[in-house]
C-alpha cells in the first residue's frame, strides 16, 4: 500500500473545508453538550470510516474508466461541490440534536451519535468529493486524509465548536471550500487537453 503525502493533505483540507460547516458538525457539538463528548467522537468517527470506506470504494470502480472519462467525472463533481458550497447560505439553523433527553453510557452513546451521522451523511458533498479524489488520486491515500479529516471536524466541533460558531462566520469557510473546489474542477479540465 503506498500512501501519497499530497494526495492525503488534499484530500484532509479539501474535505475538511467542507465539512466544517455541514450539520454534522452541528449535531456533533449538540451531542457533545449532552453526552459524553469521548464517546459522541467515538461513534460519530466509525460513522465517517463507514462512509469514506464505501466512498473510496465507488471512487475506485469510477477510476477502471478511461482517463479522460475519470478526468471529465472529476471536473463536473468539483464544479458541483463548488456549486454547492457557493451557492448555501451558511444557516446557522442547521443545527441538528439527538432528541432533547440526555443520554448516558458507552452503547447508548456511541449508538446515537453513529446512527445520527451515518444516516446524515449519505449522499453528503464529503461523500461525493472523497469518491471524486479516490478516483483521481489513490484509494488509500483519500482514505486516509478523509477519515482524518472527517474525525478532525468532529473532534473539533466537540472541543471548540462553541467557539468556532461564533468567531468564524460559517459563509467565509463555505466560500474557500467553494472556491477550492472550482480550482480543482478547471484543474480536471486542464489535465483533459493536457493529456
Amino acid at each position: 500500500m503506498h500512501l501519497d503525502p499530497l494526495a492525503i493533505l488534499t484530500a484532509f483540507g479539501l474535505i475538511f473545508l467542507a465539512e466544517l460547516p455541514d450539520k454534522t458538525m452541528f449535531a456533533s457539538l449538540a451531542m457533545g453538550t449532552r453526552m459524553r463528548p469521548l464517546y459522541v467522537w467515538f461513534g460519530t468517527s466509525t460513522a465517517f470510516i463507514v462512509h469514506v470506506a464505501i466512498a473510496v470504494g465507488a471512487g475506485s470502480l469510477i477510476g477502471l474508466l478511461p482517463d479522460w472519462t475519470v478526468k471529465s467525472v472529476s471536473a463536473a463533481l468539483f464544479a458541483f461541490g463548488a456549486f454547492m458550497l457557493l451557492r448555501s447560505g451558511g444557516n446557522d439553523d442547521d443545527e441538528e440534536d439527538a432528541g432533547g433527553r440526555t443520554v448516558t453510557g458507552f452503547w447508548p452513546v456511541y449508538t446515537t451519535a453513529f446512527m445520527a451521522v451515518f444516516i446524515s451523511e449519505w449522499g453528503d458533498l464529503t461523500q461525493i468529493t472523497t469518491a471524486n479524489l479516490a478516483a483521481t488520486n489513490g484509494v488509500a491515500s483519500v482514505a486516509v486524509g478523509s477519515a482524518a479529516a472527517l474525525m478532525s471536524v468532529s473532534a473539533l466541533a466537540l472541543l471548540a465548536g462553541r467557539f468556532i460558531a461564533k468567531r468564524v462566520p460559517l459563509k467565509t469557510v463555505q466560500r474557500i471550500g467553494g472556491l477550492c473546489m472550482l480550482g480543482l474542477a478547471l484543474w480536471s479540465v486542464a489535465e483533459i487537453f493536457a493529456g
